[in-house]
């Protein structure tokens, strides 16, 4: 009896390992191409998420300069909504939806900004850190 639930457990155990192993892999990296997940966040999401919300504080972009800064850094965050979804880099639903958030919410800055609207950037720009806190909650390896 022992020896049965002992061999259960350890079938049990080596089918999360098997099953749970591709997802967590594909967390990290896609599975052809070479970019990991951590080198596109820290190289690209991260410093244009922050670029964007330095041009948006305060009163928003000063000049037509920052304007097209702003418009080129929701451009780049909803460029990442796709790249975050393709080569089997998404695990789940949670993934998969804060994706179509970021996609979403950044091409609303994108509109907000066109019209030089700061306000209406600022609000669709929540949406933009609403969906990284979601995914980074679920996923984010500290």
């Amino acid at each position: 009896m022992h020896e049965r639930f002992l061999t259960a457990a350890g079938a049990a155990l080596l089918t999360v390992v098997i099953v749970g192993a591709p997802l967590s892999a594909q967390v990290k990296k896609g599975k052809t191409r070479v970019l990991t997940t951590k080198s596109w966040m820290k190289s690209v999401n991260g410093p244009v998420c922050s670029s964007l919300k330095k041009v948006l504080d305060g009163s928003g972009p000063a000049d037509d300069k920052a304007w097209a800064s702003a418009a080129q850094y929701a451009e780049l965050l909803n460029e990442s909504g796709h790249v975050l979804m393709a080569d089997g880099r998404c695990p789940d639903a949670v993934w998969a939806d804060a994706a179509k958030q970021l996609r979403e919410s950044s091409a609303a800055v994108l509109a907000a900004v066109e019209v030089k609207n700061a306000t209406e950037a600022k609000t669709a720009f929540a949406g933009v850190l609403g969906a990284c806190g979601t995914c980074h909650t679920a996923h984010k390896k500290k």
